[in-house]
């Protein structure tokens, strides 16, 4: 696959992508039906979340057995030909590699609950203090306490997540090479990229009460951190060549995601931070609803940019996720300016110094669901939060509309591929709710539209396949000061790109000083009146290039 720079990946949450035996999930069988649409797409690799076998407590993310297909997703054999009809396209698979933690219904786990020591010793097993609390006040991330008591122990187990996600204790040598054998399996299936899941969290440091609760301190990026990723890569996939990885960093910082990228280092090839995706958090928590601060979104995007490119670290680009809020809702305009706004956010990205990814529908502008009914939402996170919401006396009409911005439901409606009964996805009804607009906004029609979103997502790939710039060029941040406007400008050899993106629904000036020198490479508006004052239409995106 050569160089990972002018690479584009596509993330698919399999559960919602196609459903082909139409039991209301989707399936491999599913993926490999679409792999001519995402060739003309473009994509270079099909970013899987965990398709192991999985109670599905927590979406696949709680796995049970990490060498074996879930059957709601297919068989071994379905997974094979996906690889190898995928490979004909030139296209290749990243798996999603849960080591945080596994699910409680694994086998490592059932023996420690047998008493078997060997495997107590996989997991964080903790006596109460001296007064019989819990052994520190951490909570976990999905609400309540990181701790769950075990009455024929009189012991407690660490879960940062949910209580059926109990996490792994990587100070012993055996669960890690348990953990390489897993990758090497997969290796020499033919998976050339791997995801690695909260894999900063990894190193629990010491086991303290803090402050507030949250214990992130004490197993957030902690220095191990560093030589569990340099082992592994030597041990598994540093040995593969063109292996893709990227981390899923949880709270982290600018210099640890350069120490997890720098290439010397030979750890990871690039990095998910999340900064970019809280400035609407109203007091850094995240359910709660507020408009996404402008200022602080440029900020970070900069900062990031800059600072990775100064450490000769990697970022993967992304707005989009499996546990994101569809972009388009939360930083666009879904209604108005559904169309701009979705091409100006994915100009954003693709035209950076990193690695893009696009989630699926995101080509299409698929948007939020706007779920009314505590009772349509699946997820463990957003059901959980309703009720902790409802206990702190905040109103119904107000939770919904937090639940509507931030769910991550709202990225795991199924795709939209056509306007027949549930968008194509299924004959059957869906596990989860198909999005109301889904006659409008589907793939179908966008691939009949000239002008479409997918055709916009289609020239942003081939650009940065064409042009060394988008790819290798360095990031210079631009217009910092402007109220409306993300600015940045790309070097490479004696050429320089200039991208400006307009984030709101009204007019606005740039300068450009000779302009004339330069030729537009993309914009999602038709005609331009190229003077040095350039007016940005609502939601306008252009690159200049020269």
């Amino acid at each position: 696959m050569g160089n990972f720079k002018d690479k584009v990946i596509y993330q698919i949450y399999p559960k919602s992508f196609y459903d082909t035996n139409n039991d209301g999930y989707g399936d491999l069988k599913g993926i490999t039906q679409k792999l001519d649409y995402l060739k003309e797409l473009g994509i270079d690799m099909i970013w899987m979340c965990p398709i192991f076998v999985s109670r599905q407590k927590d979406s696949g993310y709680d796995v049970s057995d990490y060498y074996n297909i879930d059957p709601k997703f297919g068989t071994m054999e379905d997974l094979e030909e996906l690889i190898d009809e995928a490979k004909k396209r030139n296209i290749y698979l990243m798996f999603d590699m849960v080591f945080n933690h596994t699910s409680t219904h694994h086998q490592w786990f059932k023996e420690a609950m047998k008493g078997n020591q060997r495997y107590k010793d996989y997991y964080f097993f903790k006596k109460p203090k001296e007064d019989g609390s819990m052994p520190t006040n951490w909570d976990s991330k999905f609400g309540g306490k990181a701790w769950k008591y075990v009455p024929e122990f009189g012991e407690y187990y660490l879960h940062l997540y949910d209580e059926e996600q109990a996490d792994l204790d990587w100070t012993n040598e055996e669960v890690r090479e348990e953990l390489y054998k897993i990758l090497r399996y997969w290796l020499d299936k033919g998976i050339r990229g791997f995801r690695f899941d909260v894999i900063n969290n990894i190193d629990k440091r010491s086991f303290e009460d803090c402050p507030n609760g949250i214990g992130k301190q004490f197993y957030c990026d902690q220095p191990k951190v560093h030589e569990y990723l340099h082992e592994m890569n030597t041990k598994t996939f540093g040995k593969v060549e063109n292996c893709i990885t990227v981390g899923e960093m949880s709270a982290t910082s600018v210099e640890n995601c350069i120490g997890y990228t720098k290439p010397n280092n030979h750890e990871l090839d690039m990095v998910f931070s999340f900064h970019h995706l809280k400035v609407d958090y109203k007091n850094k928590e995240k359910w709660t609803s507020m408009p996404f601060d402008f200022e602080e979104l440029k900020s970070l995007l900069h900062t990031w940019q800059v600072e990775m490119q100064k450490g000769n670290g990697w970022n993967a680009l992304f707005w989009n996720c499996h546990d994101q809020p569809r972009s388009v809702s939360r930083f666009g305009d879904d209604k108005k300016y559904r169309k701009e706004s979705a091409k100006m956010l994915a100009a954003t990205i693709h035209l950076m110094r990193g690695t893009p990814y696009i989630y699926q529908g995101e080509e299409i502008g698929m948007t939020n669901h706007y779920f009314t009914d505590i009772h349509q939402y699946q997820d463990v996170e957003s059901i959980n939060a309703y009720h902790i919401l409802k206990e702190q006396g905040i109103n119904e009409k107000e939770i919904y509309k937090i639940l509507q911005e931030k769910s991550r439901d709202n990225a795991r409606t199924p795709m939209q591929w056509n306007n027949t009964e549930n968008g194509g996805f299924s004959k059957a009804k869906p596990w989860l709710q198909t999005n109301d607009n889904y006659k409008e906004i589907n793939v179908e029609n966008d691939l009949k539209d000239p002008d479409s979103i997918f055709k916009f997502y289609q020239q942003l790939i081939q650009l940065r396949k064409k042009y060394s710039i988008i790819s290798e060029g360095t990031y210079e941040p631009y217009l910092e000061n402007h109220p409306s406007v993300f600015a940045y400008k790309r070097h490479y050899q004696n050429e320089e790109l200039v991208v400006f993106n307009n984030f709101y629904g009204k007019e606005t000036t740039v300068e450009l000083e000779n302009i004339n020198e330069y030729k537009i490479l993309i914009s999602n508006y038709k005609e331009h009146d190229l003077k040095d004052a350039l007016t940005l239409r609502p939601y306008e995106t252009v690159a200049f290039y020269k």
